[in-house]
């Protein structure tokens, strides 16, 4: 609980349950109709990290996605790219190989992913091979069941661990905030990510039944916030899973915006892990159904 203390006293204890669900209705009720003109839907696509992440994941299903990539620019025109795309780590150099798209990030999950539950040994070996392969960007999971357990400091020092294994990399922190459920425990998880020096932090693997929610997303935003107020380490986030429609990639557009400002609005500081999203987005923007991805 030592850590709880510290952590209040220096960066404040955040809004609880009833706050959120206030602020976050507020919010929701203030998007604007602009933000589904083609400059911000395009902005938002820019946005994007790709996934393929299927048990049945190869090196062909690999080099058709980097394919992918590798002629989106040509196939439309005036769009910008995804920010990134994410494999698992066995595909990592393949994709490398393969992928020629200026300016796409290449990023792996890591470290147990997407339960975490390996041996400490095991994931900064990972974490190790994923930046000799090649990875700009590395995904992991905390250990949420020893977050939950309240083993906060034994969360923080395996995170420290890991981002020495990856400090020539951007490293993103799941947090996993279906399973951490309560708004304390979600600003907690991501202080204490941000202390062990995540660049930035992520809601979910999508690999459970709750992922991305507002709630979870505000309270993320509002521990960045503060977190940037003591430090100035400006840290960024990630509303990754079960996002699929246009208008739900709008509210976190808005919020971002709304919590953190326009300096979030850039690939370098706002991500959204959504693959079926980018097929949506696209068909919005034409105007005509388009199943590119």
């Amino acid at each position: 609980m030592e850590v709880v203390k510290e952590y209040g006293g220096k960066y404040g204890v955040g809004d609880g349950e009833w706050e959120v669900g206030i602020k976050v209705r507020e919010i929701l009720g203030s998007v604007s109709e602009e933000y589904s003109l083609p400059e911000h839907l395009k902005k938002i696509f820019s946005f994007l990290d790709l996934t393929t992440l299927n048990t049945e994941d190869n090196r062909l299903t690999a080099i058709r996605f980097s394919s992918l990539i590798n002629a989106f620019p040509e196939a439309f025109p005036g769009m910008p790219s995804v920010a990134a795309i994410c494999v698992y780590p066995p595909l990592v150099e393949e994709v490398r190989k393969e992928m020629t798209a200026q300016g796409v990030k290449l990023a792996a999950v890591g470290a147990g992913f997407p339960s975490s539950q390996t041996f400490l040994a095991v994931k900064l070996a990972e974490c190790g091979l994923l930046v000799k392969k090649g990875a700009d960007e590395i995904d992991i999971v905390i250990s949420a069941g020893r977050f939950l357990e309240g083993d906060y400091l034994g969360v923080l020092n395996e995170l420290i661990l890991i981002r020495e294994a990856t400090s020539s990399v951007k490293l993103k922190v799941i947090l996993e905030t279906g399973l951490l459920k309560t708004a304390s425990n979600i600003r907690l998880a991501s202080l204490i990510a941000m202390e062990a020096g995540a660049d930035f932090i992520k809601t979910s693997t999508g690999k459970i039944p709750v992922s991305a929610t507002p709630e979870a997303v505000y309270v993320m935003a509002g521990a960045i916030r503060d977190y940037y107020a003591v430090t100035g380490r400006a840290v960024g986030i990630k509303a990754a899973g079960g996002i699929v429609e246009v208008k739900d990639a709008i509210i976190y557009y808005h919020m971002i915006f709304k919590l953190l400002g326009i300096d979030w609005l850039n690939p370098e500081r706002f991500r959204i892990g959504a693959s079926r999203l980018a097929n949506n987005l696209l068909t919005k923007i034409t105007g005509t159904e388009t199943k590119y991805f």
